[in-house]
């Protein structure tokens, strides 16, 4: 800010320099914190700071060769900043960033002296020196404006994002390696990309043969198109035992080009092993055809206000014009809260949608369970008109008469997640007295 001052223009000011920079030995004091729950990963609280400081601040200005020197005195700040810790990570500090803003314009009082006497006394610049001051300060951090103090490596804590959907074609393969007694296959192909902990896309299985002929379609959500590979495995199906890899294959997807198929021809590898001496022997190719469709820009909105909880019918948000383009349906089940089976409380998570089930895992012994597992639904339209159900199950650990029982379900209306891109919900239980669902809703468009 002294740079703005120096040497501009027909100023006369040649230099600004702290001759003492000390805030003293009277610490700010914190009047009480109000804590805000909300539906996202993160914590927000507000806390009213006030500080009456004994600083002993010296800055010597230079003038036309004439050294001035100007003192801060009795300075009193009160202010009422919102800090957020986010996103809640499971490594110390327990937050990789903190997000700092005011929630109303800041209370600054101090005095100024200059060759021992008060600058502050002359009539008028009191008050112009205060105006100043807040503006610039409300300019920079009164709320929406922010600072963001990064505290964690963000590459190690944040989780991706989905980003984009990768098409893969599985055209064809030629000259397979031989494997059973009458010199044929069963060859079928699994894709997967690096990183993923989902279940790998198969094709069908074609009987008898070194040639075989798919062409078949798949769609995989990638989340870091520049890191991330797209694995090949060609396998030989067996009925009895495990079923013998033929040859691998690994595509970098940063060689694609957005939105441009890439029709490519890979010779069949053993393994990754460039020491391996059996890599060098023939195992075939396989024909792909990919393209990387990186999803629509979106506003990422959230829900509602702070703490908010629904029932799971609530209207169509605003919105620009409808979406009509294919794309991915992401849920995600945070968890759930005061759900109580007759019997026991072993709880999961059902996510039913267009007659597909998904599975959470169960969480022993509460009423509280914590999944923050994601599901992915590949749409060829957007879900305007659907709901999807979430059912909250317990399980009883052992063999009994009560092996299952329901804790409560919802069924969400699609229409305003497709509008608004995102959902982050807590959503009343049908047939629970107390329960809620925590679920975060995503409509992606490619």
């Amino acid at each position: 800010m002294f740079a703005d001052y120096i040497g501009v223009g027909h100023r006369p000011i040649e230099a600004i320099t702290f001759e003492t920079l000390s805030l003293g030995t009277l610490p700010p004091t914190f009047q009480g914190v109000k804590v805000y729950e909300t539906n996202e990963n993160e914590l927000v609280m507000e806390s009213p700071v006030k500080w009456a400081g004994n600083p002993n601040i010296v800055i010597a200005v230079k003038i036309w060769s004439l050294r001035i020197k100007i003192q801060l005195v009795d300075l009193q700040v009160f202010a009422v900043p919102r800090i957020t810790l986010k996103p809640l990570v499971p490594a110390f500090p327990c937050f990789s960033n903190v997000v700092v803003s005011l929630m109303e314009k800041p209370y600054v009082d101090f005095g100024l002296k200059i060759l021992g006497g008060d600058v502050m006394s002359i009539p008028g610049l009191y008050r112009l020196v205060q105006d100043i001051i807040i503006k610039e300060v409300s300019k920079l951090y009164l709320w929406p404006q922010t600072l963001e103090i990064p505290i964690l490596d963000s590459s190690l804590c944040v989780v991706k994002k989905p980003v984009g959907v990768l098409h893969v074609k599985v055209v064809q393969a030629t000259k397979l390696m031989k494997m059973d007694l009458l010199g044929l296959s069963d060859p079928y192909v699994k894709l997967k990309l690096s990183g993923e902990m989902l279940p790998s896309k198969k094709t069908t299985i074609k009987k008898k043969t070194l040639n075989p002929v798919w062409n078949e379609t798949f769609k995989l959500v990638v989340k870091d198109p520049q890191a991330q590979t797209l694995l090949v495995n060609v396998y030989d199906w067996d009925k009895v035992g495990s079923h013998d890899r033929l040859g691998m294959q690994m595509v970098p997807l940063k060689l694609l080009q957005p939105n441009e198929t890439k029709e490519l021809r890979l010779d069949l590898l053993k393994n990754t092993n460039i020491a391996d001496p059996h890599k060098k022997q023939q195992r075939g190719q396989i024909m792909l055809e990919m393209t990387y469709a990186p999803f629509k820009e979106d506003n990422d909105v959230l829900s509602g206000p702070l703490s908010s909880v629904v029932n799971g019918e609530h209207d169509v948000g605003p919105g620009g014009g409808t979406p009509s383009g294919a794309g991915v349906l992401l849920v995600t089940v945070q968890g759930a809260e005061d759900v109580e089976g007759d019997h026991h409380n072993n709880p999961y998570a059902m996510v039913i949608f267009r007659g597909e089930t998904k599975r959470t895992k169960v969480i022993k012994r509460t009423r509280d369970p914590k999944w923050n597992e994601e599901f992915q639904f590949m749409l060829e339209e957007p879900p305007i008109q659907d709901k999807i159900h979430i059912q909250i199950m317990s399980r009883r650990m052992h063999m009994s008469f009560y092996s299952k029982e329901s804790l409560g379900h919802v069924d969400i209306n699609l229409g305003d997640v497709v509008h608004n891109g995102r959902i982050n919900n807590k959503y009343h239980l049908i047939d629970s007295r107390n329960g809620l669902v925590h679920v975060e809703l995503r409509w992606r468009e490619t």
